[in-house]
């Protein structure tokens, strides 16, 4: 006589058991088909850390993540740690599987291992179920699991191979901030075509944030309504027992910076980064106009106005991308207008891509980095394309390049990138973009610098990252502090930073009232009416200044 039971398992119902309902169980059962929120209270049982298998008492903040997933096909959570996230949504899942034919759920986590362990307590809220609640089992594996209405759930790593030739109904991205952006953009780019083409098909985003990665631009996108995924955003206060003592002893046995991130789930990058985490989370970033062939237009280019484009090139084998970047440099503050970035592209080619959007772009000045292959495709651009508006550099000495000079043997199409031209680039760099003289709104750039940092003496990308728009803009950076820029411009950056920052240290002092009487020494009467003795604000206004800049 066949079991009942799956594989002898005692706890699972097999395939082609009839179901006999009391009347009390049929109403249920409506009942639960209806109301997820209703299923998972009553029936779906969890393990406790210290309370052992438990029912699922869901908080006020896991039930609106039940009741978006069941009525919103996009969903994308931003979560602390240890929030019941995996469970919450796992638990979802459960219900959807049992009431619904023939679908089929994709968890997939940075890990396989992760996304195994997520099907695991599935199956044990499963095992858990009363018997007249189950859908006969059909198969019951590491991996994946099969119902005998049909649906099914698949566990694996994220990646488009994981679910490409498959037809999913949802899939479930769990810590998707963990997965590297290559492999989120990759995953993206061949997956979401077939997922979006059903009527009912649904994504669901949960992670805890890590830096501005993939995770950070859907979720930004989301918020300012670009997307059609509804954001939740859930708070650590919200979890019940955490409070101000709580938050303070997490803190003491973690750090501020990982309580930031893991609990108040903010956005933070390297501490090191040559542009600080605050100025760099403060970045919008906007989508291009017009994309095509790896060229991103954020602004056409205006009649009269001077365009300067910064060209680095990589072998196009893969490993390092060619790119450029496009900048009206007509005015302070500069603005990044065009980007181009890819690894595939031949050096070759290459020179005609930076010919055609040079011309484009007014007969933008083109400046090429020329430490290795670039000098070919610099000299390709001048002398087979036949391109004037090449800038040239002239050694001199200690003094190292300059911009002009002429052309003689201490002269070359475009620029090395030496300690020298880094050092004052980065530095360069850092004023004009915290300082808000450089506008960036390209999702690409701002990431590079998320982990652009500081290494031995100098900055480069973090090792898996890459920092080739970035070199482009420490390499413009640069060029700003040359003096035939500022004659091509006719703006000198250091004179109107100066000036700026001048005003800025001016206006600090306007609700100070100040008392000259000709001594050495000065009063200065805040606006309480108390009075303090200083040093001559000329000279500390003076001082300020001075050491202001680089």
């Amino acid at each position: 006589m066949p079991s009942n039971h799956y594989l002898g398992n005692p706890k699972l119902k097999s395939a082609n058991v009839p179901v006999e309902f009391t009347e009390e169980q049929l109403a249920e059962y409506i009942k639960c088909q209806s109301d997820p929120i209703h299923f998972i209270k009553k029936f779906v049982k969890i393990i406790h850390v210290d309370k052992g298998l438990v029912p699922f008492d869901l908080y006020p903040f896991q039930e609106k993540m039940v009741d978006k997933f069941h009525n919103n096909r996009f969903v994308i959570c931003k979560m602390p740690r240890q929030s019941g996230k995996s469970t919450t949504i796992i638990s979802f899942f459960l219900h959807y599987i049992l009431f619904n034919e023939n679908v089929q759920v994709g968890i997939l986590a940075n890990k396989g291992s992760l996304a195994r362990e997520l099907l695991d307590r599935l199956k044990l809220s499963y095992e858990n179920l009363p018997m007249w609640l189950q859908q006969g089992i059909t198969a019951w594996n590491k991996g994946n699991i099969e119902l005998e209405n049909g649906s099914k759930v698949l566990a694996a790593a994220t990646s488009s191979s994981a679910v490409r030739g498959s037809s999913f109904n949802i899939i479930f991205l769990d810590e998707f901030a963990h997965v590297p952006k290559e492999l989120a953009e990759e995953f993206f780019t061949s997956v979401y075509p077939t997922i979006s083409s059903g009527q009912t098909t649904k994504v669901f985003i949960v992670s805890t944030p890590l830096g501005l990665n993939q995770f950070y631009k859907m979720w930004i996108d989301a918020e300012e309504g670009r997307s059609n995924y509804i954001p939740i955003d859930v708070h650590w206060s919200e979890i019940p027992g955490r409070d101000e003592a709580w938050k303070q002893e997490t803190i003491r046995n973690t750090s501020e910076r990982q309580f930031s991130q893991e609990f108040d789930t903010e956005f933070i990058g390297s501490t090191q980064t040559l542009i600080s985490g605050s100025k760099l989370r403060s970045m919008p970033f906007k989508t291009p106009i017009h994309s095509q062939d790896n060229i991103d237009i954020f602004e056409q280019p205006i009649p009269k106005h001077m365009y300067t484009i910064i060209v680095d090139t990589a072998r196009g084998q893969g490993l390092d991308y060619s790119a450029f970047t496009v900048i009206d440099s007509t005015q302070v503050p500069y603005k990044l207008v065009a980007k181009y970035r890819d690894d595939q592209i031949s050096p070759l080619l290459y020179p005609n891509v930076i010919w055609k959007v040079a011309k484009h772009y007014n007969e933008a000045y083109v400046l090429v980095e020329v430490n290795d292959i670039g000098e070919q495709v610099a000299t390709t651009i001048h002398q087979e394309l036949e391109y004037e508006n090449m800038l040239m550099m002239t050694w001199k000495g200690r003094g190292g390049q300059q911009l002009g000079g002429g052309f003689g043997k201490n002269s070359q199409w475009g620029v090395r990138t030496t300690k020298q031209v880094k050092r004052l680039g980065c530095a360069t760099l850092k004023t004009l973009i915290e300082d808000d003289k450089l506008i960036i709104t390209d999702y690409d750039v701002i990431y590079e610098l998320t982990s652009f940092s500081a290494r031995k003496e100098s900055y480069e990308a973090e090792e898996g990252h890459h920092d080739d728009l970035v070199i482009t803009l420490v390499i413009f950076a640069w060029l700003t502090n040359q003096e035939y820029f500022k004659e091509l411009t006719n703006i000198d950056l250091r004179e109107k930073m100066f000036a700026d920052k001048m005003r800025e240290i001016e206006e600090s002092y306007l609700p100070f009232g100040i008392i000259d009487d000709g001594l050495d020494e000065e009063e200065i009467v805040d606006d309480t009416g108390q009075r303090w003795q200083v040093e001559r604000v000329d000279r500390m206004l003076e001082e300020q200044g001075r050491h202001s800049f680089f």
